[in-house]
């Protein structure tokens, strides 16, 4: 038989599986904030389990030994505590470079109530979960960024109950990051564990936004789940802007309706959110919702039909000061706090999607938001398994988000590599975005720009073909030449879209001084900064900065003693919050920007 060329089989396999028959997956249920919770958070008994012993020897049936003579060689009463949420890395010195299996366990109680569904909710946990109550498996999860829930309901006792999770971050070739990342791989339950308490049908999720490219026309639907009756009544209030409509469910339990309003846009300059109450039956939900639009036109970026330059700043999600996974609205407030005193309106939330808490807090601060799913290097392109993977962290960070208002991008990746196999995987990834939200824009992180001559540099990456804004990482003066070779670099790119220069800069440490010709000193980074914005302002269609990084982080790859000692030292502030000289080079950069942008009377 003729072997059908690689390319063409893997399109193939790609078109014949349907993106939902590729990865079974309960769809998440929204606004968890707004719901009836019980958290699980504080201290949960834990189990080392370099070899993942505990799964032959059962460790989430939580075994008590029978009598004298019975032999169970574990207890969770007897281990030591991690606080949930938290990375195991941060609390326990031995456990900082530790990669495998950890048990989790902790005991709550519960009181039945009728006519109700109770689900478990886990805000995330890096990388792979498997879930148990009362010694019963509930489900799995994998993807260490998103958030996941089960239905617990017939498995819950009248009383004590416990819970216990094996979470993994044990990193594989055909996960999503795969090997090789620049981030510490935090393992552990990261997030919120909360158990959500429904009616027996509820509101399960629902969109209200702008329909796609009108600023007073809202297209919206609201999903029910349950023993649901077609047509069953929806209630969808705005109170201040005098909205009260009612909608109908087909027999899939969804009613969509349309409705025209005039509402105050939101923007970073009047980050206008509206209280939204959507009810049906005995379920009702509220949540604050900002409306606005964004599209391209050209190589403009334009919020609500007017042209905007994106000054922004990339971040990992790591706590200041303290270190490890941030996880608390106190982490956020702090970091997008960081990016609005440097004088950004959009932050870029690398290289995985960041905690609710944190996109919700921008949308009340007026930050802008590019989110990302950490597709990231080179990943198994070929294997449709590591596709269905990525789609359903996408699907999950689009679900989880897609009412904020200040979430303007979804990024399917970062700084891949150039070939066939990975255009068709993230061409794949550009399609379901669209699919599941098509008001939003599809970017992706670049770096597979050619020489086009001396000092020439042009953006031929055919991933441009596929997405509405590109993004361009590049560290000329840092990775290649000298800081004041920038100024003759050109770049170009053969699309006419908006491109974002997604990140530039160089490291130093803090307090670290010497002349702008030396490594790893402030003054070196400050003058790079310099020499970098001199050059990026000369890009054609730029429409935006995001320099790497706001702050020092924690990453395996960077060991060189008494500078880096395992951090990422490209922070404008160190890991500590202090500001180091570029810093305010960006800051007086971005104000001066925004000082031109501003019309006066």
């Amino acid at each position: 038989m003729q072997r059908l060329p690689h390319v063409l089989l893997l399109t193939f396999l790609f078109l014949t599986v349907p993106l939902a028959a590729q990865a079974p997956h309960a769809p998440l249920l929204a606004n968890v904030s707004s719901r009836k919770t019980k958290s699980l958070n504080g201290a949960w008994h834990i189990i080392v389990d370099p070899l993942e012993s505990g799964l032959g020897s059962k460790f989430y049936r939580n075994r008590k030994p029978k009598d004298k003579s019975d032999l169970v060689e574990y207890d969770f009463d007897a281990s030591e505590t991690l606080n949930v949420p938290g990375d195991w890395n941060t609390q326990k010195e031995k456990l900082l470079f530790y990669e495998g299996p950890i048990w989790y366990e902790r005991t709550f109680s519960y009181s039945e109530h009728e006519h109700a569904r109770v689900f478990a909710h886990f805000g995330a946990v890096n990388y792979r979960a498997r879930v148990y109550l009362n010694g019963e498996p509930i489900g799995e999860h994998e993807g260490g960024f998103t958030p996941f829930d089960f239905e617990v309901t017939k498995s819950l006792h009248d009383g004590e109950n416990f819970i216990v999770v094996e979470a993994s971050n044990q990193r594989r070739e055909d996960a999503v990051p795969g090997l090789n990342t620049d981030w510490w791989n935090y393992g552990g339950i990261t997030s919120d564990v909360e158990m959500i308490e429904t009616p027996e049908t509820f509101i399960r999720d629902y969109w209200v936004q702008l329909a796609k490219g009108s600023r007073d026309q809202i297209d919206g639907w609201v999903q029910l789940d349950g023993d649901f009756r077609p047509q069953q009544l929806v209630s969808i209030e705005i109170p201040e802007a005098g909205i009260k409509i009612s909608a109908i469910s087909d027999g899939d339990g969804r009613a969509a309706f349309h409705v025209s309003a005039k509402l105050q846009l939101w923007s970073p300059g009047n980050p206008k959110l509206y209280e939204v109450r959507i009810s049906s039956g005995n379920d009702a939900v509220r949540d604050l919702i900002g409306f606005r639009t964004i599209e391209t036109r050209g190589s403009q970026i334009l919020l609500n039909g007017e042209p905007i330059f994106l000054r922004g700043i990339s971040l990992h999600e790591e706590a200041p000061v303290r270190g490890g996974r941030a996880n608390s609205l106190e982490d956020a407030q702090t970091l997008l706090g960081w990016a609005k005193e440097l004088g950004c309106n959009f932050v870029r939330l690398t290289h995985y999607p960041h905690s609710e808490a944190e996109v919700r807090l921008a949308d009340r601060m007026g930050l802008l938001v590019w989110s990302e799913i950490p597709v990231y290097w080179d990943i198994a392109w070929k294997n449709p398994a590591t596709l269905a993977n990525a789609e359903s962290q996408l699907r999950d960070m689009i679900t989880r988000d897609h009412n904020r208002a200040a979430v303007i991008f979804w990024s399917i990746s970062n700084e891949t590599p150039v070939k066939p196999d990975r255009l068709l995987f993230l061409r794949t990834l550009a399609d379901d975005a669209r699919h599941l939200d098509p008001t939003r824009l599809i970017t992706s992180a670049m770096n597979g720009a050619e020489d086009d001559g001396a000092d020439r540099h042009i953006l031929k990456d055919p991933l441009g073909e596929f997405l509405d804004v590109l993004g361009l990482n590049q560290y000329y003066g840092w990775y290649s030449g000298r800081p004041e070779d920038a100024d003759r670099q050109i770049w170009t790119s053969p699309y006419d879209k908006p491109l974002i220069v997604s990140e530039f800069g160089g490291g130093a440490a803090y307090g670290r001084h010497g002349d702008p010709a030396t490594r790893w000193t402030e003054e070196y980074q400050a003058n790079l900064y310099v020499h970098q914005l001199n050059m990026v302002n000369k890009i054609p269609h730029l429409a935006g900065l995001a320099p790497w990084v706001l702050m020092d982080f924690r990453s395996p790859r960077r060991p060189l003693p008494g500078v880096q000692d395992y951090f990422n030292r490209k922070g404008l502030l160190s890991n500590r919050g202090e500001r180091k000289q570029a810093f305010f080079v960006l800051q007086k950069a971005y104000r001066e920007m925004e000082a031109r942008e501003t019309p006066h009377p």
